[in-house]
């Protein structure tokens, strides 16, 4: 049972909010729900033109390049393992969480270092997946795919495709410098003298966040 809030004290005074939930951390699963819509309306854009639309390019025909090597015959292989990295990037984030709960600064420094690092290889894949599709002729307004089908494809596919994963990309790039300024206040040893590390915390639920749209932007673009 909640207790009565005293008389004269304000509800969100000493940091919780009516939810028992420290206030900033509210906050963060506020913005993150907004956000989800933000995603989810573009997804669902995605998906109604994608199911309404006759011909659509095949994903195993358009990505299918690896840097160094050109056209495989392994399509998926360079995505694969962009998603791989985002993923293992999430499970440093949640150990330097872990270690920030154990007040264990040098373990919150190593993992924010591999997690600021797996942000930066994803950046870096996608920079060069991008760079490639460029290079081949695809780009808002510009699709050189052809249908499965072997029709010419409407420029819906490439306008979609640059429009979400370039939104998903900021939102990495977004992530990578709140965990780098994370790394930096834990090494100035901010977080220590406060005793605790909640802003870690905070951070983690932002990059998890991106972690799992990444898992709907890859399913829609890349399998379907």
């Amino acid at each position: 049972m909640a207790q009565a809030v005293p008389a004269g004290q304000k509800w969100w005074s000493g940091g919780k909010s009516p939810f028992n939930v420290e206030y900033g951390k509210l906050m963060m699963w506020y913005f993150l729900m907004s956000d989800s819509f933000t995603f989810g309306a573009f997804l669902i854009s995605y998906g109604s033109i994608r199911f309404a639309t006759n011909g659509w390019p095949n994903p195993n025909e358009v990505f299918k390049a690896f840097p160094f090597m050109g056209d495989t015959n392994l399509p998926l292989v360079f995505v694969s393992l962009m998603t791989f990295i985002l993923i293992m990037s999430s499970v440093t984030m949640v150990l330097a969480v872990a270690a920030g709960h154990n007040n264990d600064r040098k373990k919150v420094t190593f993992y924010m270092i591999l997690t600021v690092i797996g942000g930066l290889m994803f950046l870096g894949c996608q920079a060069w997946e991008w760079w490639h599709l460029h290079s081949e002729g695809a780009w808002w307004g510009q699709n050189p795919f052809l249908n499965a089908d072997g029709s010419k494809a409407s420029t819906n596919f490439t306008n979609f495709f640059f429009t979400i994963t370039g939104f998903h990309g900021f939102h990495v790039f977004s992530g990578v410098v709140i965990n780098a300024i994370m790394l930096i206040k834990n090494l100035r040893g901010d977080f220590a003298k406060r005793g605790h590390y909640l802003m870690i915390e905070k951070a983690g639920l932002y990059w998890h966040f991106v972690d799992l749209v990444w898992v709907f932007v890859f399913t829609c673009f890349y399998l379907l």
